[in-house]
């Protein structure tokens, strides 16, 4: 499995969808590649509200800290099996039990109101079986700064620590299922409150 925001070689089919939230907009776009067997999601999002907003795509304090990712840099999604189906998510997760003497504080970039922000990243699909459809989510949140601590600039992003305590009340931005045999995505659209 890997993220990056590097893609090469050509491309089956490409589709895309819009989730809109509360106070905000995600537009994602995915090209899969049944050759290299590698799915490349390019996403737009855009802060509707009167609020800053806080994205979780950037990983965690440790993965930056033990050199596994590039501090800025969009983190290679978690990965979740449902029977056929793969569930890719960018989302802060809870403080591990126990926990560990380095814990994986979620990091979070900051989204002005009325901003919006694009990037990518490219997902090869584990093991020899293809799944036979997938979605991803991508979780934000209102940014209350008591719950944020240690800002860093990083080029044109404003990246923070985030409180685990945001896994529970995040907002899930989830696109509905692609199918891969078709390259389509179904027509349910959706946002999840966690909690």
């Amino acid at each position: 499995m890997s993220a990056s925001t590097v893609s090469t070689g050509t491309p089956r089919s490409e589709a895309g969808t819009e989730i809109a939230g509360e106070g905000v907009r995600l537009h994602a776009g995915f090209v899969f590649d049944p050759v290299r067997r590698t799915l490349r999601v390019d996403y737009r999002l855009r802060n509707t509200g009167p609020a800053p907003l806080a994205v979780f795509d950037r990983g965690d304090r440790h993965a930056v800290a033990s050199g596994r990712l590039p501090l800025g840099a969009i983190a290679e999604p978690t990965v979740q099996t449902l029977g056929d189906d793969l569930v890719l998510s960018h989302v802060a997760l809870p403080l591990p039990h126990p926990a560990p003497v380095s814990p994986p504080t979620p990091l979070a970039r900051r989204l002005a109101p009325g901003a919006e922000s694009a990037a990518q990243f490219e997902f090869a699909l584990p093991g020899l079986q293809t799944p036979r459809r997938l979605r991803w989510c991508l979780g934000v949140a209102g940014f209350d700064e008591q719950r944020f601590s240690a800002p860093q600039r990083v080029g044109e992003i404003e990246l923070w620590r985030a409180s685990f305590a945001l896994a529970q009340s995040q907002q899930r931005l989830c696109t509905p299922w692609f199918d891969l045999a078709t390259a389509r995505f179904a027509s349910e659209r959706r946002a999840e409150r966690n909690g």
